[in-house]
């Protein structure tokens, strides 16, 4: 399965922002039909939809859409996006599984009928609200879920206050171990997702939502996505470590000693892997 960092929103009616956004430099591309088109322009956003997701594929780009959340809207959505060079859906407003089985069934029936393989458009499941992320273990219902994220503004509003790291840590943190438990992405930030005006800030933030456990951030704006990127790479320092880690633990097996250690640690298992999973990243 795929693991994205960056994931740019890019509104699927706005042909001159795509028409560049394969040179923002994130990991996937979001066309949203939903809060960023006005509803009397969907029809025309879905009508153009394929040639914005060719190009953008033929630039090498993963694309997503996000869908909007009431049936007759998504209905269309689903018929629209359901073509090769799409990768998955941001499902959002999610509340309760049967909304999951649900969409999992239509993306069935629009993949059927447009000779698309089965199961091969998959569900970022979007939590917008407390009853949401209370419920969120069970929403693991399909293959096709990818991945688990929050939503903060909405959140925050639902919550009835302001999106800060105050209302947002907890379930941050929550959606982190769900995410992990179900082994699927974890997308998301403990704050607003609109700050892109102070971007030192804004990069401290995702570095703590990566120390949270979260996989990767929906970036509003392209000045964002360099600095998730940053921050979801191994520094030098965690690249020294690693070598240090696996460098120690190969040289005690050549001497056939069963425990290594590195800079005062014992090498176990997990230090091991975490030490091989850095090193896979570069």
């Amino acid at each position: 399965m795929k693991r994205w960092r960056s994931l740019l929103f890019v509104p699927a009616d706005n042909s001159k922002a795509l028409s560049r956004a394969h040179e923002r430099h994130a990991d996937a591309l979001i066309l949203d039909l939903e809060d960023a088109v006005a509803p009397a322009d969907k029809a025309s956003a879905r009508a153009t939809l394929g040639d914005h997701v060719g190009r953008l594929n033929a630039h090498g780009m993963d694309v997503l859409v996000r869908v909007n959340a009431d049936l007759p809207d998504l209905t269309q959505d689903i018929a629209a996006l359901v073509r090769p060079g799409v990768s998955a859906i941001v499902l959002p407003k999610v509340e309760d599984p049967a909304q999951l089985i649900m969409v999992d069934r239509l993306l069935s029936d629009a993949e059927a009928k447009g000779d698309v393989p089965s199961g091969s458009i998959c569900i970022i499941a979007l939590i917008e609200s407390p009853t949401a992320i209370l419920k969120i273990q069970s929403f693991a219902v399909t293959a096709r879920l990818i991945g688990f994220a929050l939503g903060s503004e909405d959140f925050s509003l639902a919550l009835g206050t302001r999106p800060t790291p105050d209302c947002l840590t907890l379930p941050c943190q929550m959606l982190a171990l769900a995410a992990s438990a179900a082994g699927v992405m974890a997308i998301g930030l403990p704050d607003t997702l609109t700050q892109f005006g102070d971007l030192s800030a804004y990069e401290l933030v995702v570095t703590k939502a990566r120390a949270m456990g979260m996989t990767g951030v929906f970036c509003i704006h392209p000045t964002q996505v360099a600095c998730v990127n940053r921050a979801f790479a191994p520094t030098e320092a965690d690249q020294l470590w690693a070598q240090g880690v696996i460098t120690a633990t190969d040289a005690a097996a050549a001497r056939g000693v069963a425990v290594a250690s590195y800079q005062g640690q014992m090498i176990d298992r997990p230090v091991l892997e975490r030490a091989k999973a850095i090193r896979a990243q570069v």
